[in-house]
């Protein structure tokens, strides 16, 4: 319905995500670090934290992680489906967040030891929320769906060492200590989320869910009713911002819903330029 003029767009540099803090223990493909500045500008629009920030697709959660730490929110409430992603946000927020930090810190990383975790049989949730982080940092580009595997060359020829940095996790776990008063989790269903308050004028939705073309590859919760979506988000009645990749299907979609839509510019991981679309309920605040 409503997309950014050439000059406009012109203005709007690919962010630098090594400028960002990095606040998640995940390395999470599709994750939103290189938006966290556009992040800061809707919520604080007017010049102050907003009351409450819902985010549905919680994922990586960085950011609700960032309103916390920044206090750009009073109160977040992440929402997760996925067993093992929720299985680590509900260690760090609402369970054993030191022992998984310590556990991270003193692991012995080994072909063999990550095997043992693995093989575990009757896992509680703490140890699938290790194995998760595990996954997460020795599988390729941190995919934790099915089909992706164990890091064999690695970063300069580091292996599955080239991203496991154990003392930078420990600390990043252990710092959410200190702002996880703000943060509810619910292991649940983004969908009942966005239902439960839709009336909710004070709540701010940060609304992430997997993308069209890559959410096969990288999510085990990929397959999701994308115009479900975008009706339930035109039912808001609070704020919204939602992003999706930019192809004719989305902005059809929005079309169709009556969305108000603009393109931004990123990098994917591999350097490569690319616009993706976010859609708000106003552009005030842009």
């Amino acid at each position: 319905m409503f997309e950014i003029s050439d000059g406009l767009k012109n203005e709007i540099n690919v962010v630098n995500v090594s400028s960002i803090p990095q606040r998640s223990p995940f390395r999470y493909p599709g994750g939103k670090t290189w938006l966290v500045p556009t992040i800061r500008k809707w919520l604080l629009k007017n010049g102050r934290s907003v009351n409450h920030l819902i985010e549905p697709f919680a994922g990586g959660g960085i950011v609700s992680l960032t309103a916390a730490f920044e206090k750009l929110a009073e109160s977040i409430t992440m929402v997760e489906i996925d067993e093992e992603v929720a299985a680590v946000w509900e260690i760090i927020l609402n369970g054993k967040n030191n022992w998984l930090a310590e556990k991270i810190f003193s692991f012995d990383l080994t072909i063999e030891n990550v095997q043992l975790e693995f093989e575990r049989p009757n896992k509680l949730v703490d140890d699938l929320a290790f194995c998760t982080i595990l996954k997460n940092r020795i599988y390729h580009g941190g995919i934790l769906a099915k089909g992706s595997g164990i890091l064999k060359k690695g970063e300069n020829g580091k292996g599955i060492a080239s991203r496991w940095y154990p003392k930078t996790l420990r600390d990043r776990i252990l710092a959410i200590d200190f702002v996880k008063e703000r943060i509810r989790f619910i292991k649940g269903d983004a969908f009942e989320m966005l239902e439960q308050n839709f009336d909710n004028l004070d709540a701010y939705f940060f609304i992430d869910p997997p993308y069209t073309v890559a959410g096969k590859r990288l999510y085990t919760h990929f397959n999701i009713d994308h115009e479900k979506l975008f009706e339930y988000t035109s039912l808001i009645q609070g704020h919204y911002m939602l992003t999706y990749d930019d192809t004719i299907e989305i902005r059809r979609l929005a079309d169709k819903y009556n969305l108000l839509y603009r393109t931004i510019p990123m990098k994917t991981t591999h350097h490569l330029e690319k616009n993706e679309l976010i859609i708000s309920d106003n552009f005030n605040w842009w």
